[in-house]
């Protein structure tokens, strides 16, 4: 008996000094396969390159849409998974036709053109003259001291703050919502890329028609329509916009890898994007790094304990519309209680360590596997991150108590810079870091489907209540119409 108990003894140290617990040991080799397989053959950086080149934009509801979704298919079919499906849904799809800003002094018809994009989901039509009324920030407290001067008037708002620290931001759709209900007439969004970079997005909260105008002009232009107010205000605005709604049928693309159990792991991103450019890297280097990673699953022949499930999402930017309804599919067939995490990559890049979204139970599970990870990868950092919040698919898993993961990591700049812009072209792609999120999201996937118990479990409604607030996400929530408990 003192032999068996000094073995064990003996075992624990080495395995204490060659940096491992006992929990991380287990996925040393399973996570060295992983990593081999990803640098030796991802497909990743050259399927979103050739998709780019072939399809261009990938907006929700166009032809170029329509042959995303293919794309995907066929692509994952190639992949050898058998249970390939396409999971169809009807939105009423926005897209921008023409669009012209025109500002001048209150007391001339002097007006000058500002170069401009509309944000979904304005109006149809639009030709409105309004006042201008600077509205900062655009958060509640903003509108509020100056609440008399905004009804009737064209508001305008920094898409980031400027100026303060220590608040939370809200979203442009947020903004727009608090304009609205301030009676604004219009909304001018302000970028927060420097330069003459326009940016494109909603400025609908629920993907449905907003009542009135909503557009962006660059930080240059913004510097310059403030530095006019100052001189010669009040400023009169002049929008005049054309765009396009209809019915459209889009499609979810779901590749299932069946596992021991019917618990579910669910890792996805959004595929599609704008139309100012080709949306490389929103989300193209999310959704491409989802198929790649279901490929690598595929080619060392994984069998995972619980079920897999890879999706590719569209209508994301329109309001996270096809995420919001494969969980409405998941509710109605009772198998959201079969959901035991979702994963989100919605431009994760170069990843250093992971977030738990404010599930404080996985802390002890995360940081064991990122350890097992930087044993086999010494870049990886480990380092967590432990907050929820908003405007990702992962958000109407998260509002039905889902608990869900995502991976931390950085854009460079110049690259964020061109978010939603019509400078997110493949260029902006890292091969490296691209096939880096594939490997470290690949391992972290593979822990979850394998491990023998999961400390969280999907949250009452009660419970979800109270994490969101305890998340400091009400507020967004009541505003974005997405706060179904009382107030």
């Amino acid at each position: 008996m003192k032999k068996v108990v000094r073995f064990f003894l003996i075992s624990g140290l080495i395995l204490s000094f060659a940096g491992f617990r006992p929990g991380e040991k287990k996925w040393e080799k399973p996570f060295s396969k992983i990593d081999g397989e990803v640098r030796k053959n991802s497909k990743a950086y050259v399927t979103l390159e050739e998709a780019t080149k072939k399809i261009g934009h990938r907006l929700t509801g166009s032809a170029n849409g329509e042959k995303a979704e293919e794309y995907a298919f066929t692509l994952l079919k190639s992949y050898g998974f058998t249970d390939v499906a396409y999971q169809p849904f009807e939105v009423e799809a926005w897209m921008r036709d023409t669009v012209t800003l025109s500002i001048a002094p209150g007391s001339s018809d002097n007006f000058r053109d500002v170069p401009v994009v509309s944000l979904a989901h304005s109006p149809v039509e639009s030709n409105l003259q309004g006042q201008i009324v600077d509205v900062g920030n655009g958060l509640e407290e903003d509108f509020e001291v100056i609440k008399d001067k905004v009804k009737g008037k064209v508001a305008m708002a920094n898409i980031n703050l400027v100026g303060v620290t220590g608040k939370k931001n809200l979203h442009r759709s947020e903004k727009t919502a608090l304009a609205i209900k301030y009676g604004a007439t219009g909304v001018i969004m302000v970028n927060g890329a420097p330069g003459k970079i326009l940016l494109t997005g909603t400025a609908s909260v629920t993907g449905a028609m907003i009542s009135i105008p909503a557009v962006c002009i660059s930080n240059d232009s913004g510097l310059e329509v403030r530095k006019w107010l100052t001189e010669e205000g009040p400023l009169e605005a002049h929008i005049d916009m054309h765009n396009i709604s209809k019915p459209i049928k889009a499609r979810n693309v779901i590749a299932t890898l069946k596992g021991k159990s019917d618990e579910k792991v669910i890792i996805g991103g959004h595929l599609d994007s704008w139309d100012l450019a080709t949306g490389a890297i929103d989300n193209g280097i999310g959704s491409f790094a989802v198929m790649d990673i279901a490929r690598t699953f595929k080619a060392l022949k994984v069998k995972p304990e619980k079920t897999v499930q890879f999706v590719l999402f569209m209508g994301e930017e329109q309001g996270l519309l096809g995420s919001k309804h494969f969980v409405s599919e998941l509710k109605k067939s009772g198998a959201i209680d079969k959901v035991s995490y979702m994963m989100n990559l919605d431009m994760t890049n170069d990843p250093k360590g992971i977030n738990a979204f404010g599930r404080d139970e996985m802390n002890d599970f995360f940081t064991s596997v990122g350890t097992a990870i930087h044993h086999v990868d010494a870049t990886y950092k480990n380092e967590t991150v432990n907050r929820a919040g908003l405007h990702s698919d992962h958000q109407p898993f998260m509002l039905e108590g889902v608990p869900i993961a995502g991976l931390s990591g950085n854009l460079a700049p110049g690259v964020l810079q061109c978010y939603h812009a019509d400078c997110d072209n493949f260029s902006l792609v890292n091969k490296e870091q691209l096939e880096s999120t594939v490997r470290i999201a690949t391992m972290y996937l593979y822990a979850l489907s394998n491990a023998e118990n999961i400390a969280v479990k999907r949250l009452s409604d009660e419970k979800t209540r109270d994490f969101l607030i305890s998340q400091g996400l009400k507020e967004e929530l009541v505003i974005g119409q997405e706060w179904r408990w009382e107030q």
